[in-house]
Parts: C-alpha cells; structure tokens; sequence
C-alpha cells in the first residue's frame, strides 16, 4: 500500500467533490459562485485535444484510453454473452467531453415519477427551473426564437443545426406521414414527435461542462483542481471529512470542512462508495472491506439504454459518404480549425424523434437519432457507399443491472452488469422499434433517397428474427444511471435521500447521474448536469428554485 503523505495534503476546503464531470462541474461552479472554498478532483487531464472540441470528431475521444476509461460490462447473458463497451469520461468536463453532445432533458412524466418513488422536490415542477437556469438557450436558426419553457442566461449554450443536408427535414417529415406529430421543441412544449434535435454546441465548438461551468469556476480563485484517483472517503465518527486519493506516486488526502461530494459517474460513484465501507455488507467483507454503512441499494438499480442502428443505402449522393475519405476529412477538420465552421462544427445529429411503441404506453417509450450517415460509433462505416441511419431503441427498459467490486483495489476497474434484455417487456418493445423505423422510412419523404436495407436487412423479418439481430447487435446508448438511487430515507434500497445526502453518513452526498430512480428519455447529459445545478443550491440551504406562473409541458 502506498504511504500517505499528510504533508502534502491539500489546503482544506469547505467542499470536496470527486469528478469533474457533467454534475462535478456544474457543483463547483454554483458553490465557488456563492463563495465557498472547493476542491475538486479529477483522474482524467486536460480537455482542450481538437478531437474533444470539434463536434464532428465525435467518435474519436470515446475509443480513446486517454480520454475514456474503458470499461466494459461482464458477459451478458442475454446478449449471447457478448461484452459491451462502457465509455465514461476521464477527462476535465467527464462524459460531457466525450458524449454525442446532444441534448435531451427527459420527459416531464420522468421526473412526475421520480417524485413517487420517494424523491420529493425532483417532480417536473421541481426540476424545470434549474434546467432553465443552466441554459441559454439559442432557438431554431429556421424558425421559433422564444419560448417560456427555455432558460435566456445560463453557462450551457444549447443550439441547433442548421439542417442543411436535406435527408434531416426527410426525416422529419416521414415521421408525420407516418402519423405522428411534429414537435418543434422535445425540451419544451411536448415531447412527443419529430423535429429538430439540439446540442450542446456554442460557435462551432463543445460546449462541455469544463467549458460552460469549470473555466469561469477556475477564476473566481476558489477552486482547487488535484489531479488523482480517489481512493477512498476518509470517515470519522459517522462523519465524511475528506478524500484519499492516489496522487504522483504518494496517497494524499483532501480534507473537507463542511461536506464531501461524490460527482464520480454511476459507474465510479458506487465502486467509491463502497471502497469506503458503504454498500452491501456482505459483499464489502467479502473484499476486506470493514462497513460503514450496510447500503444494499448501493451498486444495484443500474440502467442504461440500448439501441440498435436501421441502415439503408441511399439512392442519392447526399450524405456524409462524400467526406468520408482522407482527403475530405482533412478539408472538414482544416475549415473548423481556421474558422469553427463547416460540417465539423456539427455532431449530425440535427434531426430526431420521440414516439410511444403502442397507444396503451402513456408518454413516448422510443427515441431517434437521425445520421446522414451510415456508420458505428467506433468511426467505421457500415458500407461501402452512400447511406443513411436511425439510432432507435426503448427509452424506459424494465431490465436492471449491478455495480459490484472486483476488488479492493482502487486501480481495477468494478465489475458492471446490466442484465441487458432481461425483462421480456424489452424485446416486445425492440420488435416495436424495429417495424415502425421501417414504417418511417418506406414513407413517401425517403423515396427518392430510400435504397436498399442494410441492417437488418430486408430477410430479416419474423419476432424470432428480430430477436435475434437484437442479441447480435444492440449497443449501449451509454446512458447508464440509477446505480445509488434517490429516496425515501426509510426506503431500504435508497442511497439518498432528495436532499442527495447519503443515508447513514453525516457530511456525504451524491451528485451525478447514480442517483437517478429511473431512466430518463434521451439522453442524460442534461439531467446530470440538472442534478448539479439543484444538488448546489440543497447543499447551500437555499430555497428551491420555483415559477408557478410557469406552464408545464405536456409530454
């Protein structure tokens, strides 16, 4: 075991947060803003790479070790044991960093439901002023500008493509001669629909949470970024008073005068928390590990989304195909870094779509992702040629999943199953996804594009087909979450209460994506960043941020 150097022990804050992620960042941003000493660590370095801040580079920081911590699950068993990729940031701004950037608050009924399982204050009414106080946000270049549903001031800057290439508004307008409706805002007014997608995108570069939340944290003179592996939460009589962290080649520890904030993702937050004695007892003896606190929700409850990619050829030389050479990626990367312009200033998802998989379900269950492009997220086209792509996949899987340690060991990575696919619920609502995506593209919007399909493939038709492409090709979203859930305090399986404190221990809380209930809709870099805005104003004894002239939104 590594010595501690208590010498080198950093100044004492009144606040210490591990992870300077999407929540981490917003958390330090809002405590140094009120004017209290934070000091925040962070495994991964800096974020500034082009590959991070151009937004048509994507799919490279989320393949790469330096940035990524490149986790992956145990075998699924309903899967066909095949081990997926869990991309988590290590980095300055965490999965924000890395993400597809696009931005998704969740359906108002998400948060309704979060409120009924015991997190009181987290309903729709309670989290849409912080949504909007973290955003400005920038309207549709090619239409509405306002909306009472939409924050004008916030660090985030949220926009839209300009949806130049013409199978985005295609796409858009297939989904309503399929017969569903147009939604001009998924984040405001209603949820269901097709329309524009948005992102966190601000002059050609990543808006990130380093870049909305971290640098102007950085100059109130407040923060203190360590860079190192947390070890540990240092815990005195029923009491968090610091960090243990692994720090150039020494264990240091980070001392805390008021509290201790985990922000370390849901896949790190739970493997922290029960380094530190705070989990399920058994399986913390079982490493070694004296408990704390026996916490079996700890690890449990993990969520995440799956989706699968439906690609066809296109008939047309429209799409991203064109640039998807050498010499057309360097005239893409050459125009964003002389002027932040140009296809790379875009993630391409500028066009989506949120609909219910039957009319018995009450808010939409599926989303899309539309790409003029047929490619994985690994950067490596599907085919040969010209084509097009749909992400599709249910929103609300009743499929649950663990974090559990590997072992006591702070450097090796916790053992993570989702037990994807294991509810039957989720391959009825897969087949869903699967037959209206073919719905949506043999409209008449796709006809002069429409080619062949490419996956799954016109031969592949009957439950039992469909059934199988799933277990052969579905890929996390990654969107995992739920893995330190939010509770009642007399709940048995919460982690936390709403007030986000951990229950057991005095001076500790939870503030990232972990404490989610249940899964939102779309994607959560949002939500999590949501979680910052509204844990730093719990934390400061505030009162909560309210409207009640403010009209909610249907879902």
């Amino acid at each position: 075991m590594l010595p501690i150097d208590l010498s080198k022990a950093a100044a004492d804050a009144d606040y210490v947060i591990v992870g300077a992620g999407s929540a981490g960042c917003a958390l330090a941003y809002r405590l140094t803003e009120a004017g209290r000493r934070v000091t925040l660590i962070e495994y991964g370095g800096s974020d500034m790479g082009p590959f991070i801040q151009m937004p048509g580079a994507l799919s490279y920081p989320m393949n790469m070790s330096r940035y990524d911590w490149g986790f992956s699950t145990q075998p699924e068993p309903h899967l066909g044991g095949r081990r997926l990729a869990t991309p988590r940031g290590k980095v300055l701004g965490g999965s924000s960093s890395i993400n597809g950037m696009v931005f998704v608050r969740g359906n108002p009924a998400d948060f309704d439901h979060w409120a009924e399982s015991g997190a009181i204050g987290w309903d729709y009414a309670g989290v849409l002023p912080y949504f909007k106080r973290m955003e400005t946000w920038h309207g549709d270049p090619n239409g509405v500008q306002t909306s009472p549903w939409r924050g004008t001031d916030g660090p985030l800057h949220v926009t839209r493509g300009k949806r130049k290439n013409p199978l985005f508004n295609a796409f858009i307008e297939a989904g309503q001669q399929a017969g569903w409706p147009r939604t001009d805002d998924y984040n405001g007014a209603q949820q269901e629909g097709f329309g524009p997608m948005e992102a966190t995108i601000w002059k050609g570069r990543r808006w990130s949470a380093a870049n909305a939340y971290l640098r102007p944290a950085r100059r109130s003179g407040l923060l203190t970024i360590l860079r190192g592996l947390a070890r540990r939460v240092l815990i005195a009589d029923g009491r968090a008073v610091g960090v243990e962290l692994d720090r150039k080649g020494r264990v240091q520890v980070a001392m805390a005068t008021r509290e201790v904030i985990l922000s370390a993702s849901s896949i790190n937050t739970p493997k922290l928390l029960m380094l530190s004695g705070i989990g399920p007892a058994d399986h913390l003896r079982q490493h070694g590990i004296m408990p704390v606190a026996d916490r079996p929700g700890v690890g449990a409850n993990l969520q995440d989304h799956l989706e699968i990619y439906m690609q066809y050829k296109s008939l047309k030389p429209v799409t991203l195909y064109t640039y998807y050479n050498l010499l057309g990626k360097s005239r893409v990367g050459v125009e964003w870094l002389l002027q932040k312009t140009g296809l790379g200033a875009s993630n391409q998802f500028e066009s989506c779509g949120f609909i219910r998989s039957s009319d018995a379900v009450d808010y939409p269950d599926i989303q899309y992702h539309f790409l003029p492009l047929a490619v994985r997220y690994d950067g490596k086209a599907a085919a040969k040629g010209h084509g097009f792509q749909a992400h599709v996949g249910p929103m609300r899987s009743k499929s649950r999943g663990t974090i559990r340690l590997a072992s006591a060991d702070p450097r090796v990575a916790p053992e993570i199953r989702f037990n994807y696919m294991s509810h039957p619920d989720d391959w009825i609502e897969f087949r869903a996804c699967v037959r209206h995506t073919r719905k949506i593209f043999s409209q008449p919007a796709f006809a002069e594009y429409r080619g062949d399909e490419i996956q799954p493939g016109d031969g592949v038709q009957t439950d039992d087909q469909i059934d199988a492409f799933i277990r052969d090709h579905a890929e996390s979203a990654y969107h995992p979450c739920g893995s330190a859930r939010m509770g009642a305090a007399t709940d048995p399986m919460a982690v936390v209460d709403p007030e986000l404190r951990v229950i057991g221990v005095k001076g500790l809380r939870v503030a990232d994506s972990s404490i989610f209930p249940r899964i939102t809709n779309g994607n959560l870099n949002a939500p999590s960043i949501m979680t910052g805005e509204k844990a730093a104003d719990l934390i400061l004894g505030r009162v909560a941020l309210a409207d009640p002239d403010q009209p909610l939104a249907a879902q």
